[in-house]
C-alpha cells in the first residue's frame, strides 16, 4: 500500500529550511519522496494584491498563512527582484537529489506562472520551461525527468509545450488515476501522475477540520484500493507543520502504508489509459484549478484535455 508523495518547494525560505527538515523526516523513517523546486526568482511577495479578493483573504486567514509561511515572505520580489533560487541554495536542491530523492521541475518564478500561464501562448511557456529546466539540469548534473506545475494552472498549451522535454511523467492537475492527455489534433502527451489527496490549505478551517484533528480525516482518506498522492509543501509540512507531518507519516506506515516517489506509481501503473476530461475548479482552493472529470458532458469552457 503505497503513498505518492509529491513536495512542492515554492521559496527561499521553504527551500533552505523545508528541504532539510523533511530531507532529515524522510531519512529516519527509511522513505523517499518526488521533490518539485521553483529555482527561478523567488517573488512570491507579489501575492499579496491578491488580498483584495475575498476568497483568497479568507483562505489566509483560514490558514493562519503568516504563521505558516513567515512574514518574510511579504517582501519576496515586491520592492526589488526576489533572489534565484535555484544559484543561490542550488547545493541543497542537489543534496536532496544525491540522497535519493526523486528531483523535478516546479517553476521558473512560482508567482508569475499562477498569474500569466493563462495568457501565455506556446513560445512563452516553452521559454519559462526552459529557464527552470536548464538551471535544475545544471544544478543536478543530469536533465530532470518530471515536472509538476504551481498550483495545479495548466492547460493544453503547457502540456504540449512539455513535450518538447524529455520528461518521463508530469503531475499537472488533481485526480484519481494515472493517465495520459490527448491534444485536440489526437496526440497523446506525457503520462499525468495527478494528485488524489486534499491539501493542508484546502481543509483546515472548513467543515471542523483543525490542527487537531487534521492527520485523523487525512488518515480516514487513504484507501488501499485506489492511487495515493499527497501534496505537501516544504514552507508548511516542512517548516511549521514539520511535527503534524512527522506524526502523519508514522500513523500511516503503522497502518501499512508507505511513502514513495511519484515515479514508483508509474512504473508500477497497468498500461491502460482510463476514459477521463481535464475540468476547472475545485472546493477548497482559491482561482481556478485543472482536475480529472469522468464526465463528458462538460462544457467548452469547463474542458481543457481527454485523456483516452
Amino acid at each position: 500500500m503505497k503513498i505518492g508523495l509529491r513536495i512542492d518547494v515554492d521559496t527561499f525560505r521553504g527551500t533552505q529550511s523545508g528541504v532539510p527538515n523533511l530531507c532529515k523526516l524522510l531519512a529516519a523513517c527509511s522513505m523517499k519522496a518526488s521533490f518539485f523546486f521553483s529555482v527561478g526568482p523567488d517573488n512570491m511577495g507579489r501575492h499579496l494584491w491578491r488580498l483584495l479578493r475575498p476568497t483568497f483573504l479568507w483562505k489566509m486567514l483560514r490558514t493562519k498563512a503568516a504563521s505558516l509561511y513567515g512574514w518574510d515572505i511579504l517582501r519576496r520580489g515586491t520592492f526589488w527582484p526576489g533572489p534565484i533560487i535555484g544559484e543561490r541554495l542550488g547545493p541543497i536542491i542537489r543534496s536532496t537529489f544525491e540522497a535519493g530523492h526523486e528531483v523535478g521541475l516546479h517553476a521558473w518564478d512560482h508567482h508569475a506562472w499562477q498569474a500569466r500561464v493563462n495568457v501565455m501562448d506556446g513560445d512563452a511557456l516553452y521559454a519559462e520551461l526552459k529557464k527552470g529546466y536548464d538551471l535544475l539540469a545544471r544544478i543536478l548534473g543530469k536533465p530532470p525527468t518530471c515536472s509538476a506545475v504551481p498550483g495545479w494552472k495548466c492547460n493544453e498549451a503547457v502540456l504540449l509545450a512539455k513535450s518538447r522535454f524529455p520528461f518521463d511523467y508530469n503531475s499537472d492537475c488533481r485526480g484519481k488515476s494515472i493517465f495520459r492527455p490527448i491534444a485536440g489534433d489526437g496526440e497523446l502527451l506525457q503520462p499525468q501522475i495527478p494528485v488524489t489527496l486534499p491539501t493542508y490549505d484546502e481543509v483546515v478551517g472548513r467543515n471542523g477540520v483543525t490542527d487537531s484533528n487534521y492527520n485523523d480525516y487525512m488518515l480516514s482518506l487513504l484507501d488501499p484500493a485506489k492511487l495515493n498522492v499527497l501534496t505537501v509543501h516544504a514552507e508548511v509540512e516542512g517548516i511549521a507543520r514539520l511535527e503534524m507531518f512527522d506524526q502523519f507519516m508514522r500513523r500511516a506506515c503503522s497502518k501499512g502504508f508507505s511513502f514513495v516517489p511519484l515515479k514508483v506509481l508509474l512504473e508500477e501503473c497497468p498500461q491502460s489509459d482510463p476514459v477521463a476530461v481535464v475540468a476547472r475548479g475545485i472546493p477548497g482552493r482559491q482561482g481556478w484549478v485543472c482536475y480529472q472529470s469522468d464526465s463528458s458532458i462538460l462544457s467548452p469552457e469547463s474542458r481543457i484535455w481527454g485523456a483516452r
